[in-house]
C-alpha cells in the first residue's frame, strides 16, 4: 500500500497513519459491546456513525491518491480532490440532518436540494472508487446511476417505470437507511468486517506472516514443487485473514515467486501459482476474508455454519493446486533439491507462529462458545496486540505495532470507496427491480434445468466480478443472481456459496484478472500469460461450485432434506478426489508421462461426469476415470519394457 509518493512525503504519510490509527480505534471500540462489560462507543446511533465512518474513508482516500508537490498539474488535481472532499463531507452532513429529522418527526418531504446532494455524493464516491480501485468497478457504478435516471426508455427487461428526480433520487440512493449508500451494507462492514481487517493488518505487520512463509518453505523443501508448494501452503494460511487476493499476492509473492522461478518453473507459471494460492485464501476457513462475514449477516446464518460448510470445498481446491504443481514438476523434470534459498528457521520463527495460530484459534473457539463474529475478532485482536511483543523487533520498536494497527484503518477507509459504489449499485437494482426481471429471464431460458441456470449464473458472475475486489464482486453478483438460483431450488447457503466461488475465481480469469496481473508484475511472465496459467492451475475452482450445488452434502451442513449420511459423504469424497486428479492432470497434460489431446479430453469429460448427482452416472464416471489412469500407466510400462 505504501507508494513512492508516500515515501517522498513523510508528512503526508504521518497524517495518514494518525487518521488510520484513530479510525481503527473507532472500529475497535465500536465492536466492544460484544467483547464484554468494557466501555464502548457502540451506543452511537447509525445515523451519526455511518456518515462519520464514510467521511473518514473519504479523507483517507483523498490523502492516498493526492500529491502535495510537483508540477502545476499535480497541484491542480490535489486542489480538485480537496474541493470534492469538502462537497462530499457536506453531502454526508446533509444525510445526518435529514435522516435525524425523519426519525424524530416522521414526516419529511425531499426537495431538489436533496436530489442534487444525492447526485453529487454518489459521483464523488464513484470518482474516488476509480482512483483507488481502478476503472471496472467505477464503470459499473456509473452505468447503474445512468440506468437509474435513463433506463425508463430501454427495451425489454431493462426498461423500468421511471424515477422522479426530486423524490425518488434521494429516497432510494442517499437518504435510504436500508439499501442506500449509508444503509445495511455499510452497517455490516462497520459492525462485523472492520475488526477482522484490523486483525489482518496487525498480523501482517508484526512478523507472523514472514515466519509462516519461512516455515512453509522448509516444510516443502523435499517436494518436487518445493517453493511452489510452499507458496500454496503459506498463501492459504495468510490469505484467510488478509481479506484481499491482490494484497496477498503482493505480500507473499515478492518472496515466493522468485524462488519458484529459481526451481525451474516458467515465470508465468510461478505467477499463476501465487495468484491461485492467494485467491484461494478467500475461501479458506476460518476467516475467509471479509466476504464470508457479510454472507453470514446477509442470509442471517451463524458464522460457524459458514466455516463448517467451507471446509471440504476449500481443502479440495488447495489439494488441486498441490496436484497441479506435482504434474507440472514432473513434466519439466524438476527434482527436489532439499534447499530453500532462505534463512534457516530460528526459535523466533516458531514463536512468531504463535501470532498466527493463537488469534485464528481464538476466533474459532469464541464462535463455538457463542460470541458473535465481531466479538470473536475483538478477543483475537486484543490477544494479538499483546502477543505481538513476543517478537523482539516489536519490543524494540513498539510503534511498528501501532503502525500495523493504523494500516488496518487505512485499508478499511480505501475499501469503503468500493463498498459505497456497490451500495449505489444495490440501491439502483432494488429501486428498478432489475434482479427480479433478470431472474425471470434465467428461469425462462433454463426452464426447470438447474444446470443451464447455473451455467448462466457462473458466466454472469465471472463477467460481473472482473476487476472488482472479492467483497464488492460477491455483493454485486448475489443481488442480481441470487433470486434466480434460489428460485430453482438451491438453498440460500448453496446459492451464496456458488456465487461467492465464482466471484473469487474472477480474480484469476482473463481478460481482467487482478490477482494474476499483480503476480505478473512480480514474475515478469506477462499479464495475460500469467492469467491463462492461473486459470489452468486453478481449473478445479470452476468445477467445485457445480459439485456442491448438485451434491449439497459436500457443504456438510446443507444436505437437501436433511438426508446427510456418512456413506453418501464417503462416496462424494471418492468422486471429489478423482475430480481433482482428472482435471489437474488434464490441465497439465501430464500424469506419469505426457497426455495426448484425446487423453486429456477424456479425463475432462470423466471429471465432469463425476459431478452428476445420480449415482449410476457418477459411479460409471468413477470406473471410467480409474480405467483411464490404468491405461495410462499400462502404456507407459509397456513403452518402458520395450525401451
Amino acid at each position: 500500500m505504501e507508494t513512492a509518493n508516500d515515501r517522498a512525503h513523510p508528512l503526508k504519510e504521518r497524517i495518514l497513519l494518525v487518521i488510520g490509527f484513530c479510525f481503527a480505534l473507532l472500529g475497535f471500540l465500536n465492536a466492544m459491546p460484544d467483547f464484554g462489560p468494557l466501555p464502548s462507543i457502540g451506543v452511537i446511533p447509525a445515523v451519526d456513525l455511518h456518515p462519520l465512518v464514510f467521511a473518514t474513508g473519504l479523507i483517507i482516500s483523498f490523502l492516498a491518491v493526492s500529491r502535495f508537490s510537483g508540477g502545476a498539474g499535480e497541484l491542480f488535481h490535489t486542489a480538485f480532490n480537496a474541493v470534492l472532499i469538502l462537497i462530499g463531507l457536506y453531502a454526508l452532513w446533509s444525510f445526518n440532518v435529514a435522516v435525524t429529522r425523519i426519525e424524530d418527526v416522521g414526516l419529511f418531504f425531499f426537495e431538489e436540494f436533496h436530489a442534487w446532494m444525492t447526485v453529487v455524493g454518489c459521483s464523488i464516491i464513484l470518482y474516488f472508487c476509480w482512483r483507488i480501485w481502478g476503472l471496472p468497478l467505477a464503470t459499473v457504478g456509473t452505468l447503474a446511476i445512468l440506468y437509474f435516471f435513463f433506463g425508463e426508455g430501454l427495451p425489454g427487461i431493462f426498461g423500468h417505470a421511471g424515477m422522479d428526480f426530486v423524490q425518488d433520487t434521494p429516497a432510494e440512493l442517499w437518504y435510504n437507511t436500508g439499501d442506500g449508500v449509508m444503509g445495511n451494507i455499510l452497517a455490516i462492514l462497520v459492525n462485523t468486517v472492520f475488526p477482522f481487517i484490523i486483525m489482518g493488518a496487525v498480523l501482517e505487520g508484526t512478523g507472523g506472516g514472514n515466519s509462516m512463509i519461512k516455515l512453509s518453505f522448509h516444510a516443502m523443501r523435499r517436494f518436487r514443487g518445493g517453493p511452489a508448494h510452499a507458496a500454496i501452503m503459506a498463501s492459504s494460511m495468510f490469505g484467510t485473514v488478509s481479506g484481499s487476493a491482490v494484497a496477498n499476492v503482493v505480500g507473499t509473492g515478492v518472496i515466493t515467486i522468485p524462488m519458484i522461478k529459481r526451481r525451474g518453473f516458467r515465470p508465468s507459471f510461478a505467477g499463476g501459482v501465487e495468484a491461485t494460492a492467494s485467491t484461494g485464501g478467500q475461501i479458506m476457513p476460518p476467516i475467509m476474508g471479509a466476504a464470508a462475514l457479510v454472507m453470514a449477516d446477509f442470509i442471517s446464518i451463524d458464522y460457524l455454519v459458514i466455516i463448517i460448510a467451507a471446509i471440504v470445498p476449500a481443502v479440495a481446491y488447495y489439494a488441486s493446486l498441490f496436484t497441479t504443481v506435482v504434474f507440472e514438476a514432473r513434466s519439466l523434470g524438476v527434482e527436489a533439491t532439499g534447499e530453500t534459498g532462505i534463512e534457516p528457521i530460528t526459535a523466533q520463527d516458531w514463536i512468531n507462529l504463535i501470532l498466527v495460530v493463537v488469534p485464528i484459534s481464538i476466533v474459532v473457539v469464541a464462535l463455538v462458545t457463542g460470541f458473535s463474529a465481531a466479538g470473536s475478532a475483538m478477543i483475537a485482536l486484543s490477544a494479538l496486540l499483546v502477543l505481538s511483543f513476543l517478537n523482539p523487533e516489536m519490543r524494540a520498536k513498539p510503534m511498528l505495532v501501532a503502525r500495523s494497527f493504523a494500516k488496518g484503518g487505512i485499508t478499511f477507509g480505501r475499501l469503503l470507496m468500493a463498498i459505497g459504489t456497490v451500495s449505489i449499485i444495490i440501491a439502483v437494482l432494488g429501486a428498478t427491480g432489475l434482479p427480479l426481471e433478470f431472474a425471470k429471464v434465467i428461469s425462462g431460458n433454463a426452464g426447470d434445468n438447474l444446470l443451464v441456470a447455473l451455467i448462466f449464473a457462473a458466466v454472469a458472475a465471472l463477467i460481473l466480478g472482473m476487476g472488482m475486489p472479492t467483497l464488492p464482486a460477491y455483493l454485486t453478483i448475489i443481488i442480481i443472481l441470487g433470486p434466480s438460483l434460489t428460485g430453482l431450488g438451491l438453498t440460500d447457503l448453496t446459492a451464496h456459496f456458488f456465487v461467492f466461488y465464482f466471484g473469487v475465481a474472477s480474480a484469476i480469469t482473463p481478460p481482467v484478472a487482478m490477482a494474476a496481473f499483480a503476480a505478473a508484475s512480480i514474475s515478469g511472465g506477462g499479464a495475460i500469460g500469467t492469467a491463462v496459467q492461473a486459470t489452468r492451475i486453478g481449473i478445479v475452482i470452476f468445477a467445485i461450485p457445480f459439485l456442491f450445488a448438485f451434491n449439497p452434502e459436500m457443504l456438510l451442513v446443507d444436505a437437501a432434506g436433511g438426508d446427510f449420511t456418512i456413506a453418501a459423504f464417503l462416496f462424494l469424497f471418492v468422486r471429489l478426489a478423482l475430480l481433482v486428479y482428472m482435471l489437474a492432470s488434464a490441465a497439465a497434460r501430464f500424469d506419469r508421462g505426457k497426455l495426448t489431446v484425446w487423453e486429456a479430453a477424456l479425463r475432462v469429460a470423466a471429471g465432469l461426469m463425476l459431478i452428476h448427482p445420480v449415482h449410476s452416472i457418477s459411479g460409471t464416471a468413477i470406473a471410467v476415470s480409474l480405467t483411464l489412469v490404468a491405461l495410462h500407466y499400462g502404456l507407459l510400462n509397456r513403452r518402458g519394457a520395450k525401451a
